[in-house]
Parts: structure tokens; C-alpha cells; sequence
């Protein structure tokens, strides 16, 4: 029925559903290539990666930084001579300060929606057919019919059965909301969401226990780039326990994991967080109305990001891994170019994964062993942030910058970094990729010195054979 508000349905040549990185840029890209858009979201625009994500997690990550400086400062464990005042911290006001930062952003976006004439409609949406959708607002349900849609739905934590979210038993979104530093933290989970939080509460003084399926923690990362990592976890005092399972909790709420021997071992904790991994929402917005095929659990599209029906896209973390915003980002930008009428598809060199832990991890391309099970001939250059300078004077000289590269042409497949702030790099080493650059290119450009950068082009020039400081 029509929304009583209104009093008439909305037509439009774009609807977007969802106002994640994914949708909100679709839309801006859209309006201003004139298409008239609408947009549906349930909530504040920004999606998960904004709101409760991405931007919070930063936030908290930036904060425990500070505190575990001016820490190491008050135990004298600097080299630089200063002596500071043991630091206290009001987790409430830390949180505070986060969620005024996620409000700036949010009021943000929804201002450049604003600008490209962009309508935005707050409810839930479902469809009705390939065409029309029905949104339930607050005051009332709002008939949207389109040309063209593009779902944008994300992605939400994965639940455990038998650890189901309530009570202390919590997901990465309430523990962006924790108000007071839990003494006793176990995470489920040794993936870069466990990790990046595990490593910031550890810094603000909770006793953390990461609890890991696989073998080593950050398994989607090869063991050159998590040994850095592993170094920190063990300094901050984090339990790892690798090869390990949960199974529930005991009587008395104490955590149950089991090891690769079948031990059973009880934790204390006054908080579990669950960090299992993510799943795209394809339900609870009408697909059982369409005829979308599925790719596993996700959505299948193709090279235009157009599902099995035409005339409706999908982008972002429904559509596949990696589950990354800057992915969701580019391929609503492209959809929008397409709906606007230029020929796009999706033919991308590479997408930079970032671990924000400390030190960071940045991975771009293929690594050694992805370039070798390709079938690649290559040449690998690794240069140590303990011979940059920079790195030096920062007291961040844990990691290093890896280039692989084929080994006929010099043509880069991939480059890989580890160290304090390396995300910063991650620009650098997509745009060599995306640039088709080659060994000789890096190495002949000019660094600026001294910069962190540098260890990218001794990176390239040992992997030619020929690096200066080493």
C-alpha cells in the first residue's frame, strides 16, 4: 500500500538497497551522472563499516595505542628518555569520542547523497518483484518501483550455536560499545577481527585468551607476515591457543575449548567475543521472490556485477570474498557508470587487505606461495624495516616489505608488508599493480628519504639483485 505520509508510490531509475560503502557510493556516483536515485536503508547511512565497524574499530584501535605508549613511558621501557605518569583510561568517553566521529561521518554522507540528489527512504526493504519494492518505515509501508536495482544488503557476524550473542557473549559490535575494559577477554576467532580487537583491549589492560581453530592465528595471511604479529601478541602477554576448539560453557559460564589432543580446558572470562567470520544477508529482503542464482552463499554475478535477472546488481560482501569495503566501493562505482550508460567491467588487479594489529599487515596481489601454486616462475626481495631508517628512529623496526615478481619480465604480482603504520603503504602497492609496473620502475623511482616508503624500493632493487643497504 502506498505510505500514508506520501500518499503515492515512487518511481525512479535507480534503487539502491543498503547505504554501506557499497550503496552510498553507487548512489553518489549515480546522482551525479544525473540518474535518479533512491536509496533504502534500515539505518543510519555508513552500514556496517561506518557505523559499527571499520571507523569504531579504528577508533578504539588509535586510542589503546595512546594509552600503551604513554604505559610503556611510565615503566621506563623507552629509549628516549621520557618519563611519564601511569595512565588511567574512561572507556566510556573513549566510546563517547568514537561515536562522534561515526555521527560526523554519517551526517557526512548522507550530506554528499544530499548533494548528488539523492533520495534517501529509512526502513526495511523487500521486494515485491524484480521491480518494486516495499519499505516499512515508521509511518507506514513505502512502495518503491525501479528500472534498475542494486542490493547492497552486506554482511553480519556469524553465530555459534552453542555460544549464541546475549549477555556476555558478545560480536565485534557490542564490544565497540563496552563502556568499561573487561578484566578477562576470550575471543573466539585468531582472524584480523579478533586479532585488531584482541591486541587493543590487551593494550588497555584486559588479560586476553585468542582461541584458534587452524594452527596459527591469521591464516589467511602466510607465516612470514604473522610472525611480527605473534612476536606482539606474546609481549602484550596474549594467550594463543592454536589448534583449538570451543565447545559451550560448563555450569559455573566458564568457557569449554578443546585441543588437538582432546584435552578439554576451562577459561575464565568476563566477556566472550565471537569472532568467527561474517556472512552475507541474503535473507529477511525478499529473495525467495527473485530467480538470483547462488554462488555457494553469496549472490552470483558476473564481470558487470549483474545477477541471473536482468537489470538487477549486486555489490559488496552478498557478492563474495574479500569482504572488504574499498572492494564494495569500486564495484558500486562501477555499476553506477554502467546504469548511467558507459561500458565498465570488473577488471581490477588487485585488492589491498589490511590487518590493522600491531605491527599492521598490508597484502597486495599474489604471495610467493599463491604466485607459485599459479604456476609462476618469480623472484622474491624481502627488505627488513631494521636496515630503514625511518623505522629506526620510530622504534618500529619489527617487519619488512616483500615484492614478488615474475621472473621473465620483472612484471610485480604481488607485494606484501609487515611493521608499524604500513597500511599507509597500501596506495603505493596497489597502484604498482594496477599500473602493470615492474621491478625496474620502483626501483628507478625516487623515494623520499627517510620514509618508511623506501623499504619498497630496496624491496625492488634486491629483488633485481642489486640493494643498496643491505
Amino acid at each position: 500500500m502506498p505510505n500514508p505520509a506520501t500518499g503515492k508510490d515512487i518511481t525512479c531509475r535507480l534503487l539502491v538497497i543498503g547505504a554501506g560503502p557499497g550503496g552510498y557510493v553507487t548512489a553518489i556516483r549515480a546522482g551525479q551522472l544525473g540518474v535518479d536515485t533512491v536509496i533504502v536503508e534500515g539505518r543510519k547511512v555508513g552500514g556496517t563499516c561506518l557505523t559499527i565497524g571499520c571507523i569504531p574499530s579504528k577508533a578504539l584501535i588509535h586510542a589503546a595505542e595512546e594509552f600503551d605508549r604513554v604505559a610503556q613511558l611510565a615503566a621506563g621501557n623507552n629509549p628516549f628518555g621520557i618519563a611519564a605518569e601511569l595512565p588511567t583510561i574512561d572507556l566510556a568517553r573513549t566510546i563517547q569520542w568514537k561515536d562522534e566521529i561515526v555521527s560526523r561521518l554519517n551526517s557526512g554522507v548522507a550530506a554528499l547523497l544530499k548533494k548528488a540528489r539523492v533520495k534517501i527512504v529509512t526502513g526495511r526493504a523487500r521486494f515485491v518483484d524484480g521491480r518494486t519494492v516495499a519499505v516499512e518505515t515508521d509511518v507506514g509501508t513505502q512502495i518503491v518501483r525501479a528500472e534498475t536495482v542494486v542490493i547492497a544488503t552486506g554482511s553480519a557476524p556469524v553465530e555459534l550455536p552453542f555460544l549464541p550473542f546475549g549477555g556476555d557473549v558478545i560480536s565485534s559490535t557490542e564490544a565497540l560499545s563496552l563502556t568499561r575494559v573487561p578484566d578477562r577477554l576470550a575471543i573466539i576467532g585468531g582472524g584480523y577481527i579478533g586479532l585488531e580487537l584482541g591486541t587493543a583491549f590487551a593494550k588497555l589492560g584486559s588479560r586476553v585468551t585468542v582461541v584458534e581453530a587452524a594452527e596459527r592465528i591469521l591464516p589467511q595471511y602466510d607465516a612470514e607476515l604473522t610472525q611480527p604479529v605473534s612476536r606482539r601478541l606474546k609481549r602484550l602477554d596474549v594467550t594463543v591457543l592454536t589448534g583449538t576448539k570451543a565447545r559451550g560453557r560448563d555450569g559455573s559460564g566458564k568457557l569449554l575449548v578443546e585441543g588437538a589432543d582432546g584435552t578439554t580446558t576451562k577459561i575464565a572470562a568476563d566477556r566472550i567475543l565471537v569472532t568467527v567470520g561474517r556472512r552475507p544477508v541474503t535473507e529477511g529482503w525478499g529473495r525467495e521472490e527473485l530467480a538470483l542464482d547462488m554462488d555457494g552463499r553469496f549472490l552470483r554475478v558476473d564481470a558487470k556485477c549483474e545477477t541471473s535477472m536482468r537489470g538487477i546488481y549486486a555489490i559488496g560482501d552478498v557478492t563474495g570474498e574479500p569482504m572488504l569495503a574499498h572492494r564494495a566501493m569500486a564495484q558500486g562505482e562501477m555499476v553506477a557508470e554502467i546504469v548511467a550508460g558507459h561500458r565498465r567491467q570488473w577488471d581490477r588487479q588487485a585488492i589491498p587487505a589490511i590487518c590493522f594489529t600491531d605491527p599492521e599487515i598490508v597484502s597486495v596481489g599474489m604471495s610467493p606461495d599463491e604466485a607459485r601454486a599459479a604456476g609462476r616462475e618469480i623472484k622474491v626481495g624481502v627488505f627488513p624495516f631494521t636496515a630503514n631508517g625511518r623505522a629506526l628512529t620510530k622504534h618500529a623496526e619489527d617487519g619488512f616489505v616483500r615484492v614478488v615478481a615474475r621472473a621473465d619480465n620483472h612484471v610485480v604480482l604481488g607485494i606484501q608488508a609487515v611493521g608499524q603504520g604500513i597500511s599507509e603503504m597500501a596506495a603505493a602497492f596497489g597502484l604498482a599493480l594496477e599500473m602493470g609496473a615492474r621491478l625496474e620502475d620502483i626501483a628507478g623511482t625516487i623515494h623520499a628519504h627517510p620514509t618508511q616508503g623506501e623499504a619498497l624500493q630496496e624491496a625492488a632493487l634486491r629483488t633485481l639483485g642489486r640493494a643498496i643497504h643491505m
